[in-house]
């Protein structure tokens, strides 16, 4: 019998992969990530299959293994986690009083089986205007600084964001409801 393997250390994602009700161990996988892409949904695929891949070496057959990959876009350039606090001031400075893009790759595999489903979730965001003050602000709090576009909607920046079209979970790092449906063939067995 195998086990379900997140392959992302990731706290948020492990936070709503639980929400299946299905048991499951974190390992990530290592592994160089190449892309070849250039769309941001095919880019987050693209990475999510490696990452899967990377996890599936370290795994026994039965094992369904789950690649994410998140990205922030904002008129088609991604927008990856800032380096340091001048670049999450940039990038928060840019994604200000506008809307972008949030796109999540998920992959699920079994191993020892040619079976893989591989899909992207696009959530809008839009977010209010903001002072440089408050940019700063909210980047003293450290939040920014392991995220992709260096804001996390969960947390403190919640109250900048004027609303969302899509799945909130997608913007977090999972859309753990259409996950569900994926895994949902694999229920009896990892229970």
């Amino acid at each position: 019998m195998g086990k379900l393997i997140l392959a992302s250390a990731s706290p948020r994602r492990s936070e709503l992969l639980a929400l299946t009700g299905l048991p499951f161990e974190v390992r990530p996988g290592n592994g160089e990530e190449i892309i070849h892409e250039k769309e941001p949904d095919k880019i987050v695929e693209e990475l999510s299959v490696v990452k899967a891949e990377n996890a599936l070496l370290e795994s026994v057959d039965g094992d369904v293994i789950i690649g994410a990959d998140t990205v922030v876009a904002l008129d088609g350039v991604i927008m990856g986690k800032p380096g340091d606090e001048e670049e999450a001031f940039s990038m928060l400075k840019r994604l200000q009083g506008r809307s972008h893009e949030v796109y999540t790759g998920v992959t699920v595999l079994k191993k020892g089986s040619l079976e893989a489903d591989t899909f992207s979730q696009r959530t809008v965001v839009y977010v209010l205007p903001m002072s440089d003050e408050e940019i700063r602000e909210y980047i003293k709090t450290g939040e920014p600084m392991d995220k992709a576009g260096a804001y996390g909607i969960q947390g403190r920046f919640a109250v900048y964001v004027q609303g969302i079209e899509g799945d909130y979970q997608n913007v977090v790092g999972l859309p753990v409801s259409k996950l569900y449906g994926y895994l949902k063939k694999y229920r009896e067995e990892l229970l």
